[in-house]
């Protein structure tokens, strides 16, 4: 990696785009992570230019990093925080290297561009500016770069509240992934964003039966219960719900969108019909599906490691995430009613959030938006997927996904993500900075 001089560091705050390139340059995939030298520069910039920082890990190769702004004391904390790790490039075929962060075509390529090194690229480089041109926020901002995201945060944010819950003390707000990107309805723009989040809920299911020789015509047995058990699941979904957060999300968009966009959104309420819509909705029903229903994916198979011997026990790994206010007996009740009684169920990982958001922040972060872009209408979000939100939840802090982006209208902000090409537009990432910025500005 090209050497900077200390005057070039100390100013980078002004490039966000050369900041995500040095970052993603940075191979951080996970497992195993290795976030320990990207940690390292982003700490050499912070200190740098001042800050006193706190290097806290569970092993030294997975640090994590924690800075604080000192600020007046006329309000509470606010929290800005994200994670360096990022998943495999295997088996992908890139349009240019994963780990070049390359400036091509309007965009910064590169693993982690969204997910979510562009994100801290852009708190990084607003919590700088702030020290920098010496702004007067109203309460302290406490950066926090974690590691270990995409496998679990067991190293990562996980670990901080458990075992360093005095330095987020008094905090009530956060600002983290994933929102804030557009989001295009017919020819609206909407900006979501998230308020809330699912719930990890994995299970493993056992199927078994009599084993034996391969060379034995076998029939109902444990391959034949697995091939039942996948397609029970993939032909039938879970029982429908309506949460707060989806109400509350559907209303406003359904309240910002003209007709007859707006009555087919507000019968998504309804539960006799939000699965017709979600049908009539297509592709964008894809999208709302998981809002309405928990979720349960085969994710992995465990089982004989012999040809010729028929195994007479199956496991599979499913990915189960459930809606906000419901349990691990709410998912397994759900389950049985597809799958029958001779599948073992077994939960192994629940990881809860509030079943309902604090919406004490979100007047701002959505003036902010209609400011950036009058065009936009901002919304609430409940998030399919899950962050660090469900850690720092448990230290009473409400996260809002906010790390905003003017994305084209035919660029798929949720297919890109994870995927070969991952990539940000360069006027997004500054377009994102600057909205940080102003958040530190008027928290208060």
């Amino acid at each position: 990696m090209p050497k900077q001089t200390a005057n070039t560091l100390a100013s980078i705050y002004k490039r966000p785009v050369e900041l995500l390139q040095r970052l993603i340059q940075f191979d951080t995939t996970n497992p195993p992570g290795n976030e320990a030298a990207c940690i390292g520069f982003i700490n050499s910039l912070l200190t740098e230019a001042g800050f006193e920082t706190k290097i806290l890990a569970r092993t030294p190769e997975r640090p994590n990093l924690v800075a604080r702004l000192h600020g007046h004391g006329t309000a509470p904390p606010l929290l800005l925080y994200g994670h360096t790790d990022v998943v495999t490039t295997a088996h992908q075929t890139w349009q240019y290297p994963p780990f070049e962060g390359k400036v091509a075509d309007g965009f910064v390529w590169g693993r982690g561009a969204l997910d979510m090194k562009g994100g801290i690229a852009m708190m990084v480089a607003a919590f700088l500016r702030a020290k920098v041109e010496n702004l007067n926020v109203p309460g302290d901002v406490v950066l926090t770069v974690v590691c270990d995201e995409e496998a679990g945060g067991d190293y990562g944010a996980k670990y901080l509240v458990e075992n360093h819950a005095d330095l987020f003390k008094g905090i009530q707000f956060a600002i983290g992934e994933f929102g804030g990107f557009t989001f295009y309805l017919g020819k609206q723009r909407f900006y979501p964003i998230m308020i809330s989040e699912k719930q990890i809920c994995w299970m493993k299911a056992t199927v078994r039966g009599q084993g034996g020789h391969g060379a034995m015509t076998t029939h109902g047995q444990a391959m034949a219960k697995l091939a039942r058990m996948i397609q029970q699941l993939d032909g039938h979904r879970l029982p429908m719900h309506v949460t707060p957060a989806a109400r509350l999300m559907v209303g406003v968009l359904a309240a910002a969108s003209p007709m007859p966009t707006s009555l087919v959104l507000r019968q998504l309420l309804n539960p006799v019909l939000t699965d017709r819509v979600l049908n009539v909705l297509g592709a964008k029903g894809q999208v709302f599906f998981p809002l309405f229903h928990n979720t349960a994916n085969p994710t992995v198979i465990l089982t004989g490691d012999k040809i010729n011997v028929v195994p007479s026990e199956i496991t599979v790994g499913l990915d189960g995430r459930l809606l906000p206010g419901y349990k691990p007996d709410d998912m397994v009740a759900e389950l049985r009613q597809i799958i029958g009684s001779e599948v073992e169920l077994e939960v192994v990982r629940y990881d809860p959030c509030p079943p309902e958001p604090n919406m004490g922040l979100f007047k701002l972060l959505a003036s902010i938006l209609r400011e950036s872009d009058p065009k936009g209408t901002p919304i609430p979000y409940l998030m399919s997927g899950v962050t660090d939100a469900r850690f720092f939840s448990r230290l009473g802090i409400q996260t809002y996904g906010f790390l905003p982006m003017v994305l084209p209208a035919d660029f798929n902000f949720i297919q890109t993500i994870h995927a070969a090409n991952e990539r940000i537009p360069v006027e997004a990432l500054n377009f994102g900075t600057e909205a940080i910025y102003k958040v530190l500005q008027r928290f208060g």
